[in-house]
């Protein structure tokens, strides 16, 4: 586009666009009107009255050649004062000055010198045939009286209207924040109070928030009733199996027992998928004592995990679900110990982020096939050790759906230190 370098200097935030929508207008505005006042006032009007001024200089000074009186006041309230000579003075900032000069050095010819040295008085130095003369005057005969004020009113306002605007803008905006902040909450699995209000095209897309939150809340519902009934009614026959093998002879029981607690593993990862990432409720959680916590557990259970290094800064406290990082975390370790020989989970905690990895010694996951690994029952054993035995497809997918629970994002990689997969749940503050 055309203005598509305009982008980068743009601000990010809708109270900052907002602002330079709403300030822009007022500022351009103030320019348009200041330069037509100026152009008016302080050129046009200065002009007119400095020309009629220069017509009674011309008098008083042919009066002074023909008669040779050099008055200390005139009729025209003009003073009069031969012989002296001035300097030209002039502020910087005396923008009607310079009309006054240049009309006065065209008006009258012989004019030496024009001395301004305040808003109050002018002096005019003029050459004549009996000698140099100085006429004095007031500067308000050639200039407008308090030319600031109209700048004044015009600046004051416009700070009066850009803050009433701004407070109408905020409040307008203000429905839209919350709007963000519950779209926001929702995608972390916080259900938030939210109540649309502000403008109609605010309300409807609250409404329109409200009523997919509400659909994507019962189809979560659904699926979890669902694959909690097909799991908890498999819990029976397999029970039933079990009570049946145990009456047959132990190298006919012994396969199909390795079969039967293949299924009920299965069974268990099922539910455990069911469950889904937002089990529980948030609370605020030391990271490094709750993943030690999780390490601990994990060793007494027979897996060959250990701690690894653990950077903190902060207050050293986050926001989580407990049951969902600790299923996440327990199937990454478990992958890790299945795939690999050992595992290595170490903690990060920023001002901006919590990190939590997961490295293991095993043959990893090549960069292709990451994405296809999250997917639910993915499983790539022909990329996997396959002498720890095969999985369902679940462990990473689960991982991710608590990250993202946590407004997250679960990331794979290659492990520097044991070479194998290295899995991090990061987790914004």
């Amino acid at each position: 586009m055309f203005f598509g370098w305009l982008k980068q200097y743009m601000p990010r935030s809708l109270y900052g666009r907002a602002a330079l929508i709403l300030i822009v207008p007022i500022i351009g505005l103030q320019l348009v009107v200041s330069i037509i006042f100026i152009q008016r006032h302080f050129e046009d009007v200065t002009t007119q009255m400095t020309r009629s001024m220069a017509l009674e200089l011309r008098l008083v000074l042919s009066e002074y050649e023909q008669d040779g009186v050099s008055a200390s006041a005139t009729p025209l309230e003009i003073e009069l004062a031969a012989g002296e000579l001035i300097e030209e003075r002039q502020r910087w900032y005396d923008f009607s000055g310079f009309v006054v000069r240049r009309e006065l050095l065209e008006a009258l010819e012989t004019v030496a010198a024009v001395d301004m040295p305040d808003g109050r008085t002018l002096r005019v130095g003029i050459a004549t045939e009996r000698g140099p003369v100085v006429l004095s005057f007031n500067r308000l005969r050639v200039s407008a009286s308090n030319p600031h004020q109209l700048l004044v009113y015009m600046l004051l306002g416009g700070i009066l209207m850009t803050m009433i605007a701004y407070i109408y803008l905020r409040n307008q905006l203000r429905p839209i924040k919350r709007l963000a902040r519950a779209a926001a909450a929702f995608g972390r699995g916080q259900v938030i109070e939210y109540r649309p209000s502000g403008a109609v095209e605010v309300r409807a897309a609250g409404h329109a928030f409200l009523d997919m939150r509400n659909r994507i809340e019962r189809q979560i519902e659904q699926r979890t009733l669902m694959l909690s009934g097909v799991s908890h009614d498999l819990r029976t026959p397999l029970t039933r199996m079990k009570l049946g093998l145990a009456l047959l002879e132990d190298e006919d029981r012994e396969p199909l027992e390795r079969d039967v607690t293949e299924m009920q593993r299965l069974v268990d990862e099922f539910l455990s998928f069911a469950k889904g990432a937002a089990e529980g409720e948030a609370e605020s959680t030391d990271p490094f004592v709750f993943i030690r916590e999780i390490v601990e557990d994990c060793a007494r259970a027979g897996q060959d995990v250990s701690l690894g290094k653990m950077d903190g800064e902060g207050d050293g406290t986050v926001n989580l679900r407990r049951i969902g990082i600790r299923r996440a975390v327990e199937n990454l370790v478990g992958n890790a110990v299945r795939y690999g020989n050992r595992a290595v989970v170490s903690v990060a905690l920023t001002e901006r982020a919590l990190r939590i990895r997961v490295e293991d010694d095993g043959p990893g996951i090549a960069a292709r096939d990451r994405e296809e690994a999250l997917r639910p029952f993915a499983r790539l054993d022909a990329a996997r050790n396959q002498n720890k035995g095969s999985g369902v497809g679940l462990g990473l997918s689960i991982a991710m759906d608590v990250a993202r629970a946590h407004g997250g994002m679960l990331r794979l990689g290659e492990s520097t230190e044991l070479g194998g997969l290295r899995a991090d749940i990061v987790i914004g503050r």
